[in-house]
């Protein structure tokens, strides 16, 4: 067994893309519209869908927005260096909602970035 994708609901798909793609630098791997369902599903990711996990973003073509709700807690990605990380995604035009710095109770450096939708991204320094 493996890990395939984690789905998200986004309220404007376009922006979504434009923020994992265009902010986060990963890439759209498929893209299928279900016309009789009135969804669009996006496929994104760093790498390939064989051999890594992904994001499904799940656009309903009839809802623009979404309630969080309080038990989704985040997605983790590895970076090298966090710091850098919050300029370039900053730089980019992403929202970075905690510096870099060493995690509350230990020492390993995260941050934290919001997506259009409020969905929390965690970076993981590993240097």
């Amino acid at each position: 067994m493996r890990l395939l994708h984690t789905m998200l609901r986004v309220g404007e798909l376009s922006r979504s893309l434009a923020f994992y793609t265009e902010v986060l630098g990963m890439r759209l791997l498929r893209r299928q519209e279900y016309p009789e369902g009135r969804f669009t599903l996006a496929f994104v990711g760093y790498g390939d869908e064989a051999e890594t996990a992904v994001i499904e973003l799940t656009h309903n073509w009839d809802t623009d927005h979404y309630e969080s709700g309080n038990a989704f807690g985040h997605i983790a990605i590895a970076v090298p260096d966090a710091r850098a990380a919050c300029e370039e995604i900053r730089r980019r035009g992403g929202k970075v909602t905690r510096e870099a710095g060493p995690m509350k109770h230990g020492t390993t450096v995260i941050a934290f970035v919001e997506d259009p939708d409020g969905y929390k991204i965690e970076l993981i320094e590993t240097a």
